[in-house]
């Protein structure tokens, strides 16, 4: 009898616990995507209320998107001020390795860019960056900015190119121009082979190519041209030796 009692108890305990359980996951499912909804939707009070009742500021979507990042994207200003009160981690990647501050970057969205530097986000990271998404797009004033807090013009993305090239690839003559004020390399090649120059003609950039030839001549190098033809393989030479 007394093991039958016991046996009923230790079960009613152990549904307890499964059902609390259950419970909590999808309390936790749900606040998840109020958060989510509330920091891309730019639901500010919810969002205060969540984070003071102790919603964690660094919670992210099944994309590994943090709130933080998603109110970027959205351009929402409020909640990326609340999330950064609340300590939200400016360096929080997702998936495919985007910050907050590459994607404000990548949206030539200046207020958040300042935002994100003032909390502390890093201009500088392995891979793709801050400033060649900015310069990919052509967001000049951005750049600027970027440059101003130390970035790194001289940084390669995954596939070799550098701010001078996706630059000159996509037509943004204002930041091309900026770039050959400094030391950087003209003859950089990426995975795919192109300088600068060559991926500005191949683009139909005629103009940014010869933009880039006039400074590869005030800095005393050969043209393009030149380059081009001196690395070309010499065919074989017979030597006919007459006795």
């Amino acid at each position: 009898m007394l093991k039958k009692l016991f046996f009923t108890f230790a079960t009613s305990v152990a549904l307890a616990m499964g059902a609390t359980s259950a419970s909590a996951q999808q309390a936790s499912a749900e606040q998840i995507e109020a958060l989510v909804t509330a920091a891309r939707q730019g639901q500010t009070s919810t969002l205060e209320k969540m984070l003071k009742r102790g919603s964690d500021p660094n919670t992210v979507d099944a994309q590994q998107n943090s709130l933080l990042l998603l109110a970027t994207r959205e351009g929402q200003m409020p909640e990326m001020k609340t999330l950064l009160r609340y300590k939200a981690d400016t360096e929080l990647a997702n998936r495919v390795g985007d910050t907050p501050l590459m994607i404000a970057a990548l949206r030539g969205d200046l207020q958040a860019v300042n935002l994100l530097l003032e909390a502390g986000a890093q201009v500088n990271k392995s891979g793709w960056t801050p400033l060649i998404y900015a310069a990919f797009e052509g967001h000049t004033d951005v750049f600027q900015r970027l440059r101003k807090a130390g970035a790194d013009i001289h940084a390669r993305s995954p596939n070799g190119s550098n701010a001078l090239m996706v630059a000159a690839r996509n037509g943004h003559e204002d930041i091309v121009k900026l770039l050959l004020k400094t030391d950087i390399d003209l003859d950089a090649k990426n995975d795919r082979g192109f300088t600068a120059a060559s991926w500005a003609k191949s683009t139909g950039n005629t103009d940014i190519a010869d933009l880039i030839g006039a400074e590869r001549k005030r800095r005393g190098l050969p043209s393009a041209a030149a380059q081009a033809q001196n690395t070309q393989p010499q065919p074989n030479r017979v030597i006919i030796q007459i006795d």
